[in-house]
Order: C-alpha cells, then sequence, then structure tokens
C-alpha cells in the first residue's frame, strides 16, 4: 500500500508474463520521491490482492472477478500453442483450432484464457500450473495454448510456438479498488496510458484527484489597431500629405 504523507510509495502487483519494467522506468523519472514497490502475484490471487488494499493497483488479465474493483483494459495478447520444435505445427506461420483437433493439448490449473476446455484430446489430469505444463510439452506429452507472454516467460530451446486463430485471448488490464483512485493511481493511470508528464489531460487529472480546479489556458488577445500618427502613416497606406 501507499506508504505515509511524509513518506509516500506505490505497490504494484503484476501477474506472470506481464512486464512492467518499461512503465517502472517512467514512473521513477516522473516521481523519483516516491519508490515503486513491484509484487509478483499469481493470476488466481491478482484481483483479490488489490481489492483487500495490499497492493495499490494490480496488472492482471481479464476475465476476472471485478467486484469492488476498477478496470481499464491496456492491450490484448496474442494466443499460441506451444509445441516441440519439430513439431509438424512449425510447418505453418499460424494454426487453427481444427488443426489441434488430433492432438493432446494440456489445460492447466492456472490456465489464462479462461476456457472451458482447450481445442484438441484432453489430458487425464491438469497440470496444477502453466510452468507444469510447459515441463509435460518438453516431455512430449502433449501441446499447450497460452498467452504469447507465458510461452515467453517459459521459453526453452527444445520448445517453440505458433499462432492460434479464432480462440479465445487474453487481455491485461490495470485494477485498483474503487475506493482507492487517488493522486498517485491517477498518476501512473496516465503512464500506462502514454499521456507525457505535462499533458493537459494529465494535469487535470491531478489536480481533481487533489481536489483543486484545473487551471484555464490563458489565450492572448490579439493587439487592438493603433491610431496613426499625426503627419505620419495611417495603417498600410502612403504618408498623408500636408
Amino acid at each position: 500500500m501507499a506508504g505515509s504523507v511524509d513518506s509516500p510509495s506505490f505497490s504494484l502487483g503484476y501477474v506472470p508474463g506481464v512486464t512492467p519494467g518499461k512503465w517502472a522506468r517512467i514512473w521513477a523519472e516522473r516521481r523519483p520521491s516516491v519508490p515503486l514497490d513491484l509484487v509478483s502475484t499469481t493470476a488466481a490471487a491478482a484481483a483479490g490482492l488489490a481489492r483487500e488494499g495490499a497492493v495499490d493497483a494490480v496488472l492482471l488479465r481479464l476475465p476476472t472477478d471485478r467486484d469492488g474493483l476498477h478496470a481499464i483494459p491496456l492491450y490484448t495478447e496474442t494466443t499460441v500453442v506451444v509445441v516441440p520444435k519439430d513439431h509438424v505445427v512449425t510447418a505453418a506461420e499460424e494454426v487453427s483450432p481444427a488443426d489441434l483437433a488430433d492432438e493432446l493439448v494440456l489445460h492447466p490449473l492456472d490456465d489464462a484464457l479462461g476456457w472451458t476446455a482447450p481445442p484438441g484430446r484432453p489430458a487425464i489430469e491438469r497440470p496444477a500450473t502453466t510452468g507444469a505444463a510447459i515441463e509435460l510439452v518438453a516431455a512430449g506429452v502433449g501441446l499447450l495454448v497460452v498467452p504469447q507472454s507465458l510461452a515467453r516467460l517459459h521459453h526453452r530451446k527444445d520448445l517453440t510456438y505458433r499462432p492460434v486463430a479464432d480462440v479465445p485471448q487474453s487481455r491485461v488490464a490495470l485494477a485498483w479498488p474503487e475506493d482507492g483512485t487517488g493522486d498517485l493511481v491517477e498518476e501512473f493511470i496516465g503512464v500506462v496510458r502514454g499521456r507525457t508528464a505535462n499533458s493537459t489531460r494529465g494535469q487535470q487529472e491531478r489536480a481533481s484527484a487533489r481536489g483543486e480546479r484545473p487551471a484555464k489556458t490563458v489565450r492572448a488577445k490579439p493587439a487592438a489597431n493603433r491610431a496613426p500618427r499625426p503627419g505620419g502613416r495611417s495603417g498600410k497606406g502612403k504618408p498623408r500629405r500636408r
């Protein structure tokens, strides 16, 4: 949670596969006096972590239980199938569920896609974790369909992956408690949405979070026409004759 008024901090949870490093660097540049504490969490515990106030905000995957939370979808991940490098699937640039119909496709208990069952033949038992399922793929037991970031997280030299069309996709979102939309949360929303530090919207949001009225932009008025000097020029005309 955020620190005291005298020494504030901002805590951010994130699920496996989500990499908050870029946003953490931007935060450090904009708020050097407010440490950003990164908290790794499981997909199953992510929403509860924010709902209970254990973190100020969390990067998680949708769908999830959003009761008591605000959530902003950030991006959608490509879904891929993880296979051994010598598997026939690697001959294609993209596969369909029909291409996996005869394959044994693993369905880990921490599945990030939120579907009832993946394509293909189900295994007798579901692996406990995605990491355990990856080990089974490497052992030649079956294949695994996951968000691309998880395939990269569990990368192995003997495995590769291909995109799968027409299947569920994982959406990554920023979530935080409904009653926890403070100045620091507003600041981090601006970071993940790519707003510059001096953007008008970002300034307005920070001012609103502090209960202040946003400053108005003042435009300079055009100078009034000056009266001609006696015997001088009048506007853009010629000098007057005496």
